[in-house]
């Protein structure tokens, strides 16, 4: 799996309702691969099977408007800071997740996005 990159899209989180029938939901129509983190949280495999693409989360709620894309960041506090400068509104964190930081923010036209580092 290829490093992410400063700023691009490097996972979708899917909320769902049943994290159990959603894996196996996706597994059937699909034939994807989970790894699971227990009750709360299931990542979605790669293709290749290195690494994550996205995940399954019961602690969102699902959205008929679409799942919530994250971007990735080499330094978060900045993008915290370039985010409420350009006018965007930081809606969840910056905490703390296994493997590093993110945080959730809305932007002017109220779409809803993350951006993750590594720890």
């Amino acid at each position: 799996m290829a490093a992410p990159t400063h700023h691009a899209i490097g996972y979708i989180e899917f909320g769902v309702t049943d994290l159990a029938a959603a894996e196996a939901f996706y597994a059937a129509a699909f034939g994807w691969e989970f790894n699971d983190y227990g009750p709360g949280y299931s990542g979605i495999r790669a293709a290749d099977g290195d690494g994550e693409v996205g995940g399954l989360t019961p602690g969102a709620e699902p959205s008929s408007a679409g799942p919530l894309v994250l971007l990735f960041s080499d330094d978060l506090d900045a993008t915290v800071d370039a985010v409420k400068s350009a006018g965007g509104t930081v809606v969840a964190g910056p905490y703390e997740f296994p493997g590093g930081r993110r945080f959730e923010f809305t932007d002017p036209s109220g779409n809803r996005l993350g951006v993750f580092a590594d720890a």
